[in-house]
């Protein structure tokens, strides 16, 4: 059983940046795949990126490429996303959970609670 937390939400103006954490915890953590997602007002929760177990081989959407970076530290049992150039369309609540690196979906269903970003002026 995986437990997950997201930290670091907050408001922000376009083209700032914020850096999201998620806490993972449980058994076994290390050895999962963990990603982020999003869900904007309106919309399905989407995949935005995935990392493997070992931090190695990250994976994005088209959506966010380029301008998102996720990072993972097995020695802290965190997976960090870290948001530059952010738009008003990337505002959304963000979760992090268990992914599958070939197409961002979650099928294990591990979930945090959510954190909220704003992107507005």
């Amino acid at each position: 059983q995986l437990h997950l937390v997201e930290f670091g939400g907050g408001l922000v103006q376009p083209g700032g940046s914020l850096r999201l954490s998620c806490e993972i915890s449980g058994w076994g953590s290390q050895h999962y795949t963990i990603g982020w997602f999003r869900r904007a007002p309106g919309k399905e929760r989407e995949g935005i990126s995935c990392t493997s177990s070992d931090g190695t081989r990250p994976n994005y959407a088209d959506s966010v490429k380029g301008r998102f970076t996720i990072s993972r530290d097995n020695a802290k049992n965190t997976v960090d996303l870290q948001m530059d150039n952010l738009k008003p369309e990337d505002t959304a609540v963000y979760y992090c959970g268990t992914c599958d690196e070939l197409d961002l979906e979650n099928r294990l269903q591990y979930w945090g609670q959510g954190t909220q970003v704003t992107v507005a002026s």
